[in-house]
């Protein structure tokens, strides 16, 4: 079934040079860390034999990136974006370089471990911001979904192909290729990607410090962009099943390799939702479906009262994770053109700042709760919290832009102003 004549296709996406640059420079990145991951894991526990250092290491790869995410996205803004992507890899590679050598004290593999988490989200927001500078119009969320769907899949590739390639490979090794990776990426950056002047100019600029809070203040300026950031936060906080998918299918009876493929569940569903929704759904309804789409995330997670076993569970695992990742994709996409160019990566940083915090939130109150309750009820219990949260959000929503509807201004086409 081929995409009506009217939208962006994947091929047009894919026609722009320098996305497929970004493109495939990330999609390097994103195999290379999770590769980097699993041989972080059995380096570390193969040296320490200790389950508890070994899982302090993996959340390193992770919780530094909140600080970062704070403090250094606004550098996205204050120097030019591609300066800033290419910088940040080749720091990455030397520092995975450095982890790559055999018998560094334990204390030091940390240090450099979380540093790496730290320079991931200037990395992010400024590849976000110069996106729509890259892509015009509707090519921006097909973009956008060609990356959610890239992200997803090779993420899984990189957890299955990583335990595969350890098989043969000494762990020092596969940190070596995450750092290859990086190095790849800057060159893609560096010479794919067209020089372009930093977004907050000399009059524009203020002082390092004074930018931290910038994207909180643009970021709440309105109803419309609270809305919005809270969309994606709401959407980091449902998955709850992923972080409980272990004692969820012990308390249905599954076998443990069933695990895995709960855990699948959800990057399947975005994929396929991310899929239907970019080529088939016009692009002047796709803002519309955000407070919808955030709804029917939770719905599936209700048959959790139910207590269904993991086969069924896998289905509505998809559904839900379907639903919740074309709804924060809209509501990411949506932000990222509201905001000002000067302002984007900033606030883009503390959105995905905001929406990492909920994924790390989500199992830990999942997990206490699954204590009293059980796994199921869990869900089913997150799913109704979803519910809930979504309705004040989808009401902001409808007012501002009914709002802006009879202002005659549609405040999403600020894009043109500020891109």
């Amino acid at each position: 079934m081929a995409a009506p004549p009217d939208r962006v296709t994947f091929r047009e996406v894919f026609g722009v040079a320098e996305f497929r640059a970004l493109w495939f420079g990330e999609l390097l990145s994103i195999a290379g860390d999770q590769l980097a991951r699993v041989a972080l894991s059995i380096l570390v526990y193969s040296s320490t034999g200790s389950a508890t250092l070994t899982g302090l290491t993996y959340a390193l790869t992770f919780a530094p990136s909140l600080l970062g995410g704070i403090f250094l996205t606004g550098l996205a803004d204050r120097f030019p974006r591609r300066t800033v992507m290419v910088t940040v890899d080749l720091l990455r590679a030397g520092l995975i370089l450095l982890v790559a050598v055999p018998a560094l004290p334990f204390w030091l593999v940390c240090v450099l471990v979380g540093a790496v988490s730290l320079l991931n989200p200037p990395f992010k927001a400024a590849q976000l911001a110069l996106l729509p500078q890259i892509l015009e119009g509707d090519r921006f969320v097909v973009g956008m979904g060609v990356r959610t769907m890239t992200v997803q899949t090779a993420q899984l590739l990189g957890f299955a192909g990583g335990g595969a390639l350890l098989l043969a490979l000494d762990p020092h090794v596969a940190l070596a290729l995450d750092a290859a990776t990086f190095l790849l990426s800057a060159t893609f950056v560096r010479f794919g990607v067209r020089s372009r002047p930093a977004a907050a100019n000399a009059e524009k600029r203020k002082s390092f410090f004074a930018t931290i809070g910038t994207g909180g203040r643009v970021a709440f300026a309105s109803p419309a962009l609270r809305a919005l950031v809270l969309f994606t936060w709401l959407m980091g906080l449902l998955p709850v099943y992923e972080g409980i998918a272990a004692p969820y299918v012990a308390a249905a009876g599954g076998g443990a390799g069933l695990v895995g493929l709960l855990l699948a569940a959800d990057p399947v569903g975005s994929v396929i939702g991310t899929f239907v929704f970019t080529r088939w759904v016009p692009a002047d309804v796709r803002p519309k479906l955000i407070a919808p789409l955030s709804a029917l995330c939770g719905v599936p997670m209700l048959v959790g009262f139910a207590q269904p076993d993991p086969w069924v569970s896998f289905v509505l695992f998809v559904l839900s994770g379907a639903f919740g990742s074309v709804a924060l994709l809209q509501a990411t996409a949506s932000l990222t053109l509201a905001v000002p160019d000067e302002n984007r990566a900033q606030t883009m940083g503390l959105s995905n700042t905001g929406l990492t915090t909920m994924l790390g939130v989500s199992p830990l109150l999942g997990g206490a709760l699954t204590d009293f309750v059980g796994p199921q009820t869990t869900v089913g219990i997150f799913g109704v919290a979803g519910l809930i949260l979504t309705v004040p959000l989808a009401l902001a929503w409808r007012r501002s832009r009914t709002a802006a509807a009879d202002s005659g201004h549609d405040w999403e086409s600020q894009r043109a102003e500020h891109a």
